[in-house]
């Protein structure tokens, strides 16, 4: 966690300038029972005006700041887009 919110996370915001608007890093501490294992062990948020501002300022960082996952984690990453509604 603090690679990714030292390192990782401030080097995203450096690549992707003006279009990224907001981050959130989350940790995750348990399941749903006491003391069970959290379904994943962090989640990061990124939020852009559009999927064309994620896209246009994404694309042309992606291959530098997907390299820098293995400084983080040896866990394949899962990633998912969405449209915030709240």
């Amino acid at each position: 966690m603090e690679y990714y919110c030292n390192k990782h996370i401030p080097m995203c915001k450096e690549k992707l300038g003006d279009a990224l608007k907001d981050v959130a890093v989350e940790k995750g501490v348990s399941g749903p029972e006491p003391g069970s294992e959290p379904a994943y062990i962090a989640m990061g948020h990124l939020y852009f005006d559009s999927i064309e501002d994620f896209q246009n300022s994404f694309g042309p960082n992606a291959e530098a700041i997907q390299n820098d996952i293995p400084n983080y984690t040896d866990t394949k990453p899962i990633i998912q887009i969405n449209e915030v509604k709240m």
